[in-house]
């Protein structure tokens, strides 16, 4: 049984596999991963191996607990991957994406894949069918939209995420609705649409935490699947445990 740690800016989701198959997800604060982990470990005794991904910050002796206990691989730029990337600055690349795109080289070999993540970020990767990753886009994240319209000016409120009425907002809350989502909605298909003219046989991946929410408002053709990332880090241990 394989462990999974992926440590957000905010939250840390912890994930137990046995094989290919999540049997337990949990989402906590960074306080509770120490309890959160000893139940895990006494629910799931097998676990032998974790991989822990972290773009936020794990404190040391929450990652000595782990490493007393289990083998840790710490993902990062030099760790071996089931794709060649072709990254040209590969220490710069978030190691979600190195999962997200680890994910779609073992469910979609030899197939041209566009994963997009709707988290904080927006991000756009592309691998093609030579299992190569050629690199994608970065873009503000929906909260961070409704956030930077009440921050960066005087009068505009602070919204949470919501599905708006109408394209012309008749208020000033639904004029930010409209905008923010639309636009979102807009550029995700546009985006889908460019890569599909270069790519016609090209799947979609939709995931992060506002993939239902944005997945049933888009025209384009997707497979929506919220645990991509989980499944990416537990492919890539399971790639180092064979090495």
């Amino acid at each position: 049984m394989n462990l999974i740690v992926d440590v957000g800016n905010t939250f840390v989701k912890l994930a137990v596999f046995k094989d290919d198959k999540l049997l337990v997800s949990r989402s906590i604060e960074v306080i509770g991963f120490e309890a959160e982990f000893k139940v895990l470990n006494k629910k799931f005794p097998n676990i032998q191996s974790c991989i822990i991904s972290s773009v936020g910050n794990l404190p040391v002796e929450n990652i000595k607990l782990v490493r007393e206990r289990l083998h840790v691989i710490y993902l990062d730029s030099s760790t071996p991957l089931p794709f060649e990337n072709l990254y040209k600055t590969p220490t710069t690349l978030g190691v979600d994406r190195l999962a997200l795109v680890s994910a779609s080289a073992i469910q979609y070999p030899d197939k041209n894949v566009l994963i997009i993540d709707a988290g904080t970020c927006i991000t756009f990767d592309f691998i093609n069918n030579k299992n190569q990753y050629l690199g994608g886009a970065i873009s503000p994240g929906v909260q961070m939209r409704y956030k930077s319209l009440n921050n960066l000016t005087a009068n505009l409120p602070l919204l949470e995420i919501k599905e708006p009425k109408n394209l012309i907002g008749n208020t000033t809350s639904e004029a930010i609705h409209s905008g923010v989502i639309n636009g979102v909605l807009h550029e995700i298909d546009g985006v889908i649409e460019a890569y599909k003219l270069k790519y016609a046989d090209l799947t979609v991946i939709l995931t992060g935490g506002n993939a239902n929410f944005l997945s049933k408002q888009l025209k384009s053709s997707i497979f929506a699947n919220s645990n991509f990332l989980l499944e990416g880090l537990n492919y890539i241990l399971q790639f180092n445990s064979k090495e």
